[in-house]
């Protein structure tokens, strides 16, 4: 088996996975010519204490539903499986160890980067990782706080939220091409979102 040296990591509550995270996926695969692509949920975002998430084996059937087939991609559950806030340093030390060596790139929306800062251990953070800066379309890419190491991905730009898609599925609107099909079957078969 070929040796790790450029690992992608993914967080995000993915809350629910949608086409924009599959899209960015693959801009990162192909840009950064990544050995693995790891999807990394989160058990809860600090920074959103009282969000309300699908239940966890559910966010990630729907992982694993989207992801089918994809075989450059992964998921793994350790922020769900310590539970409680996720950090993502300890996250990032995990994969430090355990890929010694690898360069670690890990995928960032346009509207996190200014709290980049307010991270836990955000000096020691920023020394293990390079971000890679996810766009939004049709906005000027934010300011980039020192000592954050961050290349933007062109990829291809998805005006799509995992909010909206809540928002739709409360509503009573249809998901379908938002979300894969069998995540969109998913989410109306367990009722998420109601």
């Amino acid at each position: 088996m070929k040796p790790i040296t450029r690992l992608g990591l993914f967080g995000g509550s993915f809350n629910p996975v949608h086409l924009g995270h599959l899209l960015v996926a693959q801009a990162a695969w192909e840009e950064l010519e990544l050995d693995r692509l790891v999807f990394i949920p989160a058990a809860q975002s600090p920074f959103k204490p009282g969000a309300e998430l699908a239940p966890a084996p559910l966010r990630l059937c729907l992982l694993r539903l989207a992801l089918a087939g994809a075989s450059q991609f992964e998921i793994d559950g350790q922020e769900l499986d310590r539970g409680g806030v996720s950090y993502t340093i300890d996250t990032v030390r995990d994969y430090a160890r355990r890929f010694a060596g690898a360069g670690l790139y890990y995928l960032i929306g346009a509207d996190l980067v200014a709290q980049l800062p307010e991270w836990r251990e955000a000096d020691a953070l920023a020394r293990s990782v390079e971000f890679v800066l996810i766009p939004r379309p049709g906005e000027a890419p934010p300011a980039l706080p020192a000592p954050f190491r961050i290349r933007p991905l062109r990829g291809f730009p998805l005006g799509v939220s995992a909010s909206q898609i809540r928002e739709r599925v409360k509503a009573g609107q249809p998901i379908d091409w938002l979300t894969p099909p069998a995540v969109a079957e998913c989410i109306r078969n367990n009722r998420l979102y109601l």
